[in-house]
């Protein structure tokens, strides 16, 4: 029998849900030496916690996320809820010496972040943030390749998160399912819910950032708030758009928002480097484009990789269906889960840690702060 990891889930909404499947499924599909056992999941409706509990399969139930991280037969806890409480329940499972997975982004702030990276770091607690694009096994390829040296200097690099399912004026703002429209909440709209993920990817990618010159936009100033039913002013972003130089002397450009018509998940990234160029697209998941200068000249061109194959040279593949046949969004979450877990065995830390998230937050912080002031502003400033 392996060792259980004993599971504390507090938020039971759609990344509950992702998490869920993925302490469901690690097991069957790879080998590590800890297995999660979901204890209990925590959320303020007791009928709506039992029913996620029934449904996933957790031995019980709690309404008070404090109750839960004093619980003694829990060893992680998993926030999945709203950004504004990701500080609180951090330091209280640190301070009860608990591991800590939190959803992205990490926090609302640096100065946030940065309390919950010491809350973590002091109390010696494995620490880890669901950026989980990076285990895109296509995502993960490209990281190898660039890692490799194929690419060469790095010139550019690119990136974009397109959705459009706030464009309707008579859609409230906050409570349940819409808190990401409430600043109080939220913290921020586009940048801390889409491009932290770009952001993520990218520095994960290419190295760190070293200053931005953003601009955002507020399409739609008011909207009734759910809690309250009062018109109040929409404090989050709709749209953010930003250039940005890395460290590496590489020019990028970032571009995200809630108002492009017909595009639900568009998430896109392409580096250009000296030697060779790469693109991916979420839409098409499994597939990375491919640019390299070295081919024959009559046949240079794009070429299209399938992620897919059981050889070792491509990541995670091997552990799921024969070559040819594609896993989805939901294995992003599965892979991850099992780093951890591997980490948790080996005694390596798995990336992105809390400190790792807090570049992005940085990132992220500068990226607000330039949109409000129009004029170029440094990370970590």
């Amino acid at each position: 029998m392996k060792e259980p990891l004993r599971i504390g889930l507090i938020g039971c909404g759609f990344m509950g849900r992702a998490h869920s499947n993925a302490y469901n499924r690690v097991s069957n599909f790879f080998d590590t030496a800890l297995a999660p056992k979901l204890k209990a999941v925590c959320s303020r409706d007791p009928g709506r916690t039992q029913k996620f509990a029934d449904t996933w399969g957790y031995d019980s139930t709690e309404t008070d996320w404090r109750s839960l991280v004093d619980r003694d037969d829990i060893d992680a806890i998993d926030i999945c809820v709203p950004n504004s409480l990701h500080g609180e329940i951090t330091r209280a499972a640190a301070a009860a010496g608990k591991m800590v997975l939190c959803e992205k982004p990490l926090a609302m702030t640096v100065a946030e972040g940065e309390l919950m990276c010491r809350a973590v770091e002091e109390a010696g607690v494995a620490n880890m943030v669901w950026y989980n694009y990076r285990r895109v096994p296509a995502v993960t390829l490209a990281k190898q390749l660039i890692e490799e040296g194929k690419l060469g200097r790095v010139f550019h690099y690119r990136a974009n998160f397109l959705q459009d399912w706030t464009i309707a004026e008579d859609l409230p703002q906050g409570g349940q399912a819409l808190w990401r429209l409430d600043v109080a909440e939220a913290g921020s709209g586009v940048t801390g819910d889409l491009l932290a993920h770009c952001v993520d990817t990218a520095l994960w990618l290419n190295g760190a950032i070293q200053d931005v010159s953003a601009m955002s936009e507020t399409f739609v100033k008011q909207r009734v708030h759910q809690l309250t039913g009062e018109v109040t002013p929409v404090g989050i972003d709709d749209a953010c758009a930003f250039l940005c130089r890395f460290d590496n002397g590489s020019l990028g450009v970032f571009e995200s928002t809630r108002y492009a018509r017909g595009h639900k998940a568009q998430y896109t990234l392409e580096v250009n480097g000296e030697h060779a160029s790469l693109r991916w697209d979420l839409h098409d998941l499994h597939r990375l484009e491919y640019f390299s200068h070295a081919d024959e000249g009559r046949l240079r061109g794009w070429r299209s990789i399938h992620v897919t194959d059981h050889d070792g040279s491509q990541p995670y593949m091997d552990k799921w269906w024969v070559p040819g046949l594609q896993i989805g969004y939901e294995h992003t979450f599965v892979h991850q889960l099992a780093d951890f877990l591997e980490g948790l065995s080996t005694g390596v830390s798995t990336v992105p840690t809390f400190r790792d998230a807090l570049a992005t937050q940085k990132v992220c912080d500068a990226v607000l702060r330039s949109a409000r002031d129009r004029a170029w502003a440094f990370v970590g400033e």
